[in-house]
Formats: C-alpha cells, structure tokens, sequence
C-alpha cells in the first residue's frame, strides 16, 4: 500500500486565516506605530464627523533610557527565620516607597528579588535630584512608636531659650526699623525693599502689595491697626503676633456700615442649634420673651441677658456680639438690627434659631485699606517648641515588639492584627493600658499614624490586637508595616547607577539605530538564500515586531537597554524557525514531492526542532527572570515574549502565507523562485 497524503487545508480556510493575519497586523501597526495612524483618524473624523480618539498608548522607558538612578541594596535577613523573610521584605519595600514618595519622587519603582541565598531590593528613582537625600532617607531604619494623648501643659521657655529668642527678635526689630527708614527717605524705594528683606510671599514679587485686606481674615490684626491711618507710611514699625511689619496705605475706600449690639435669645425645641434638653415649645419660647422684653431698658440690658438668655456664654458675656457688618448675621436678624437706632431696643424677632430681643448700642462707618507691606519674621515661641500634636511618646517602640501578623476574629471572622511583645514590651504595654483605659493609643510608623485603637482593658501578657474595619489586604499591608518596624532589617547598599537624560536619549537613539542594522542584515540573507519564502518571513518579521511593540506598550513592559537587547536578539530567533522550515522545504522538494506536499512536510518536520529549541530558550528566560536582579529582568522578559510571538509568526504567519501564495500557478511558472528546480 502506498503512503496516505498529508491533510491539505481548505483553499477557503486558507484565505480565511490570511484575512484575519492582515486584520492583525493593521491592529498592531497601528498600536505599535500611531503617527501613521492618527492623521488618518483625524481625516475620518472631519469627513464623517466622528470622534475617534487618537492611539497615545506609549512605551514606558526604563531609568537607563530616561535618566535618574538605580540603586541596588543587599538586606541581612540572617536574625529572621526562612518563612518570614519574604514577608519581611515586603514590609522594606513598602517603608522604603513611603520614604522615597515622601521627597517628591514620581513613579518609583521598587522591586525584592531572591538572588541565590541573598535577598535584594532595587529601587529606581527617575528624575531624582537629590541621589545623597534618596540614599540617605532610603537606609534609615523604620521608626515604630506607640504613643499616648499628651494632656501636659506645654512648658515655658528656659532661661536660655528666652535669651535667643529676644536676641532674635531685636535683630529683626532692628532690620525692620532700617527698612522704615529707607523708605521713609526714598518712598519710591518701597517695592525694591519688598522685594529684598520681606518674607511674604504672596506679596514679595508685587513690591509688598497684598491688595485690600478688611475681608482677610489672615489679616485682620493688620487692619486693626492700620484701620484708622491716612494714605501714605506708617510711621512705626507695627509689632504684630509673629512679625515685624514695615507698612504703607495705598488707598481707602467706603466699606459699608458696622453696627455693635447685643441680643437675648430663647429657644425652643427643634430650633436650630437648639439642645436637645430643650423642652419649650415655639409659642411658649415667644411668650418667654414677651414678657423679657417689657422688663428691658437699654441700663439693664445687659444683666438681663446673662440672667434669661440661652446663648451659650452669655451668663458672661451678657449677649454681646461685638462688631458686625452686612452679610455676617443671618438675614431675619440682621434686617431688624440694622434697622434700629443707636441706644434702641427691637421687638422680638424671630430667626431659625429662636427668638431674640435686639440691642443696638452703637454704630460706624467703616472703610477698607489698601496695603503694601515688608514682613520681617519674628522669633516666637512655637519656633523653638513646636506645638504638640496632641501624642506624647512612650519608651514602647518596634525594638519590643517580636511579632505582628494579621489574623481573623474568631467571633465576627472579621481580619485584625495581633502584636506580640517580648518582656520588656510586655511591662510597658501594661504599663501603657492600664493609665489608659477607654482613651487611645496611638501606633506611629516613620512618623505617621497608621493606627489609633482605644485601650479597653489593662492588657498585662505582651499580647494585644489592633481591631478596625479592615479589609484582609489592609490588614496584611498593616501587619508588614509593624513587622518591617518591629524587625528592621538592615540594609546595605551594593550598587549605585545613575543616568543623565542626555545619556539616556543617546541610549535610545543607538539601540534603534542597531535594531535596524540587525534587521536589514536578516532582511538581506533570507532574500538572497531563500527567495520567495525569505520574503514572506521577512513580512512576517515585520508583524512579529508590530506585535512585540504593542505587547510591550499594552502590559506595559519596562523597556532598558537590556530588555532591548533581549528584543534584539530575539530578532534573530524569530528567523531561526524560518530557516529550520525552509531547509527541510529543500530537502523535501530534493526528494521529488509535489511542492504543496513538500510544504506540509516541511513544517510537520521543522516543528520538533522548532519546539525544543525555543523550549530550552524559555527555561533560561525563566531562571534569569526569577533569580537575577531588575537589569537582568528586562533581557529575559522581552527575550521570552519574543520567543513565544516567533512561534506564532513562524508557525501561523508564514506558513499560511505560504500555502496562499503557493497553490498558485506562480510556483510553476517560477519554481526557482520558491527554492523549487524547473522539470
């Protein structure tokens, strides 16, 4: 019996797949290369008034191709046990990115890797500055505090501390008082002097201008004191709360009315600001003040309202409310208040907030000022003890805590974290809960608080658990911070590479520049040696790069110069499988079989070398990927993703191209061109 005939593909199917490979490379070409495409995006959208967006998916550049620095750290995991060393890295990387994002740096990329028995951690700053701040603020050790709510009065000054500071501030009175005097001797000099000695910013580049200030709150001493001054500069220097103020009116201007008044104010249930121990209803809280108002003269006033009023404070302050102009109170009180003369007394008026009896004692026009300024800082006492925020540090720190890991509630199953002390931090924490029982306490890592639970009980055994509604990943992320404060794990730095933007530019330009050369040289010994097949690998050559450059935009893939290596070389793998298929093609037309035969031949042969070849290729890509560090990543992400398209383009691409073209009367017309002999 002779030997059955390989299964030939459907002519239609054939087509068919071809159609969908044009379809594919029109898809990646234009992912890949967008210029060509946008512009015909922008065509259709004007004729047809569409509104297509334009393809910006573009490649995300490693630090070697855009500048910044790489540095590569090596951490002592010695003192940690096996299991917990991953974790314990985890908890590096995540201090080391708080730290690194703390100084302003855009998109670190922060990795751990295992390189044999060693455990590493890169980090890569680009567009980094400061590389000594970053090294520096990078090998600190995590900072893990507890802290209890500081209720201490602030201290006063020491003898020493006032001493500096009064030495301080007469410098500064003394800058100031010059300045008053430039200025007063040339007064067109005021904006240059601004410029040179004042320390508001908002104004220094204007000359000291900072406009009309009535409506400023953050000016309001300011005015207070300048209020009442004519045009032109103020003769003193003002001693204001935290400066030394140079002063000058550019103008005034009519600023209204202000009126000065008290008032009475009974309430009722369900009234706004009303408490709830408020029992009066509407009617009777009116008739409440009623009956006030026919006892009120303008010489008992104020006595009556620390006696019926319900304001809070006004048993002190007798309902006054100071100065106020337009726009301050709410418009039923305000109407009827402006509305009184100087010494007289309202009705009673009704407001959201009760009913009020008005006293309106004096009144004054207003005007708002126009101010140019040189602010000289003065020293105060917050300069030197900063203001608390409200936690007071215990002797409790990361140093005593031996163990953080997240658990569930047996009860609820809801995620928590449990801390485990060692002796010194069982006694201490102890210490800690037992003086503050239902108060907080706070958990502080590098600073920041990241957990404030409220002691319950006196918690005497070491052991205590941080409850909260946490999902199970902040949970984890919480328990890594604690451990990687509670065990910090040095850090030493192994390697430093920094690139300046030009460099990288430069990097770019020649990695393009020897992908093409790569490129034309394959191009050129597939068409002399292979003909027509060598052209058709050639295309296929060509898709395989459109659909490398989308994967990598689409992931998106890193690029380096060593991933670009890796794509380089991955160039001239992806012919290898060509080269293995058109040589047995060769041998299977030698041997006298019909060429579509041939072709089916060629590639079922092809296949197993094609296949252990690329297979043993993979494995390395995947021991380089898992056990180097970053620089090497790259090569072998970019060498194993174009190692898996080459199959693709190989196998799919070229040789259904191969069967399009091939059941034509081309290759009988032709046989030399498809590596075929005339009959």
């Amino acid at each position: 019996m002779s030997k059955p005939a390989l299964t030939q593909v459907s002519r239609s199917s054939v087509k068919k797949r071809v159609g969908l490979i044009v379809l594919l490379a029109l898809i990646t070409g234009a992912v890949a290369y967008p210029n060509a495409v946008n512009p015909a995006i922008d065509f259709l959208n004007k004729s047809f008034g569409t509104h297509v967006g334009h393809i910006t998916k573009g490649f995300v550049l490693g630090l070697d191709l855009q500048g910044g620095t790489r540095l590569e750290y090596e951490a002592d995991v010695s003192k940690v046990a096996e299991a917990d060393r991953s974790g314990a890295l985890d908890g590096v990387r995540d201090v080391i990115e708080r730290r690194v994002n703390s100084i302003g740096v855009s998109e670190p990329v922060i990795n751990t890797a295992r390189v044999g028995e060693a455990w590493r951690v890169s980090v890569e700053l680009a567009g980094i500055r400061d590389v000594n701040q970053a090294i520096k603020l990078i090998g600190e050790t995590p900072i893990l505090e507890f802290k209890e709510q500081d209720t201490d009065k602030p201290r006063d000054l020491t003898a020493d501390e006032q001493k500096k500071m009064d030495a301080a501030n007469a410098a500064a009175l003394k800058t100031a008082q010059d300045d008053l005097k430039k200025v007063q001797d040339k007064p067109d000099s005021f904006g240059d002097v601004a410029k040179a000695d004042s320390i508001d910013a908002s104004s220094k580049n204007n000359g000291g201008d900072i406009g009309f200030i009535k409506s400023t709150s953050s000016y309001a001493e300011l005015y207070a004191k300048v209020k009442d001054n004519g045009v032109g500069i103020v003769p003193t220097v003002l001693d204001l709360s935290d400066s030394y103020v140079v002063a000058k009116v550019d103008e005034t201007k009519d600023a209204g009315q202000e009126i000065k008044a008290n008032h009475i104010l009974i309430q009722y249930a369900g009234a706004q600001s009303a408490p709830t121990s408020t029992k009066a209803t509407k009617d009777e809280a009116k008739k409440q003040a009623e009956d006030i108002l026919k006892q009120v003269n303008p010489q008992n006033f104020v006595e009556m309202a620390k006696k019926f009023s319900q304001e809070p404070g006004a048993a002190q302050s007798g309902g006054d409310l100071g100065w106020f102009g337009k726009g301050m109170m709410v418009t039923e009180f305000e109407t009827p208040a402006f509305a009184l003369k100087k010494g007289e007394i309202s009705g009673v008026v009704e407001s959201p907030f009760g009913f009020h009896i008005i006293y309106k004692s004096d009144e004054r026009t207003v005007k708002d000022v126009h101010m140019s300024v040189i602010v000289i800082k003065k020293t105060v006492k917050t300069d030197i003890l900063p203001p608390s925020d409200g936690w007071k540090v215990t002797q409790l720190t990361g140093k005593q805590l031996s163990k953080a890991q997240m658990e569930f509630d047996q009860r609820t199953g809801a995620a928590q974290v449990s801390l485990t002390f060692n002796d010194d931090g069982a006694k201490l924490f102890a210490d800690i809960t037992k003086r503050n029982i239902g108060k907080p306490v706070a958990i502080f890592l590098d600073g920041q608080p990241i957990s404030t639970p409220t002691v319950q009980s006196v918690i005497p055994n070491g052991q205590a658990v941080i409850t909260g509604n946490f999902s199970v990943p902040e949970a984890k992320l919480l328990a890594q911070r604690l451990q990687a404060g509670a065990l910090p794990v040095p850090i030493k730095m192994i390697a430093q590479n920094t690139v300046g933007p030009t460099l990288g530019q430069d990097s770019v330009a020649k990695s393009t520049k020897a992908g093409l050369w790569g490129f034309l040289f394959i191009a050129i010994f597939m068409l002399f040696w292979y003909r027509a097949p060598g052209l058709i690998s050639i295309l296929s050559l060509v898709l395989y790069t459109a659909i490398s450059f989308m994967i990598f935009k689409i992931l998106p893939v890193t690029l380096t110069l060593s991933g670009i290596a890796g794509f380089i070389l991955s160039l001239g793998i992806a012919v290898d499988a060509n080269v293995l298929i058109f040589e047995r093609l060769k041998e299977e037309l030698r041997a006298g079989k019909p060429y579509m035969t041939a072709l089916e031949e060629a590639f079922k042969r092809a296949w197993p070398s094609i296949r252990d070849g690329n297979a043993t290729t993979l494995i390395a890509s995947a021991v380089l990927y898992w056990f180097s560090s970053s620089i090497i990543k790259g090569f072998a992400l970019t060498l194993a993703i174009g190692i898996l398209i080459s199959l693709f383009t190989a196998i799919v691409v070229t040789r259904n191209v191969m069967r399009l073209i091939c059941g034509t009367s081309i290759v009988k017309k032709m046989p030399w061109l498809f590596l075929g002999k005339k009959d």
